[in-house]
C-alpha cells in the first residue's frame, strides 16, 4: 500500500516537473500549438494584410476596364465650308481680312482661279451721278430692296448700282425675277469675265457657326455658296 502510494506521489512530481520545463523545452516554441488546436484542418485564411471588404477581383476588373474607356476620342466637331467667287483681288483681299477678324474659328484661304471664268452680274446700268444714284437707291429703299452697292471705282461701270454678283447664269436670272416682282424695271444682267473677277475665298469652321457667317456676310451683296 505504501508502495502505491509512493508511486503515485512520484508520478504527479514527474508531471509537474515536465509542465514546468524542467526536462528542457523544444526547439520550436510553436511546435507544440498544432498539437493544442482545435480542429486545426478546418481553419482558412481570411486575408493576408489587406483590409477588411476588399475585392481584389473587382480593383482588377476596374482596372482594365479603365484604359478602354480612355482611350476612346471624342468625337471631332462637324466641319462647313462657305465659299465666294469671282472676286476682284481688291475685293477678295477685303473679304479675306474681314473673316479672319470677325470669325477666327474659321480658316480662311484667298486664291486665284482661271481667268475665263465668268460671273453674272445684275445690275442697274451707271447714273450720270453720285447723286443721281443715291436718288436711285432711296426709291430701292422703299421698295424694300436694301442689298445693293453704288459702284463709285473710276471706269465704264460707275455710278452703276450692283444688286449681286453670281457664279451662274440661273442664279443671277432669280435674282433678276424677283427685282422685278417688286417694281425694280431698270435692272438687268450681265456677264463679267477678265482679269478683275478670277478670285475665289473660302472659309471652313465649325458648323454650328455656319448659318451667323453667312447672315453677316449678307452685307457684302456676294453670292455665298457651300463648298465641299
Amino acid at each position: 500500500m505504501k508502495a502505491l502510494v509512493f508511486l503515485l506521489v512520484l508520478a504527479n512530481v514527474l508531471f509537474f516537473a515536465f509542465a514546468q520545463g524542467y526536462f528542457g523545452h523544444p526547439d520550436n516554441p510553436d511546435a507544440g500549438r498544432i498539437q493544442k488546436q482545435v480542429n486545426a484542418d478546418q481553419l482558412a485564411v481570411a486575408g493576408r494584410g489587406e483590409a477588411p471588404g476588399t475585392d481584389k477581383t473587382a480593383d482588377k476588373a476596374d482596372e482594365k476596364a479603365a484604359p478602354a474607356a480612355a482611350s476612346t476620342p471624342p468625337a471631332p466637331p462637324v466641319q462647313t465650308c462657305l465659299i465666294w467667287s469671282d472676286l476682284s483681288g481688291a475685293d477678295a483681299d477685303k473679304l479675306a481680312s474681314w473673316l479672319a477678324e470677325k470669325f477666327e474659328d474659321f480658316k480662311i484661304n484667298r486664291h486665284a482661279v482661271d481667268k475665263d471664268i465668268k460671273s453674272w452680274w445684275v445690275f442697274i446700268p451707271p447714273l450720270p451721278s453720285k447723286s443721281e444714284a443715291e436718288k436711285k437707291t432711296a426709291e430701292l429703299k422703299k421698295l424694300g430692296i436694301d442689298d445693293f452697292l453704288i459702284v463709285s471705282d473710276s471706269g465704264p461701270n460707275r455710278w452703276a448700282i450692283s444688286l449681286g454678283v453670281f457664279s451662274s447664269e440661273s442664279g443671277a436670272q432669280k435674282r433678276l425675277a424677283n427685282l422685278k416682282e417688286k417694281g425694280v424695271k431698270s435692272a438687268r444682267t450681265a456677264v463679267r469675265s477678265g482679269p478683275d473677277s478670277n478670285y475665289t475665298v473660302e472659309a471652313r469652321g465649325p458648323a454650328t457657326r455656319q448659318q451667323t457667317v453667312v447672315d453677316a456676310a449678307a452685307g457684302l451683296k456676294l453670292d455665298t455658296r457651300i463648298c465641299k
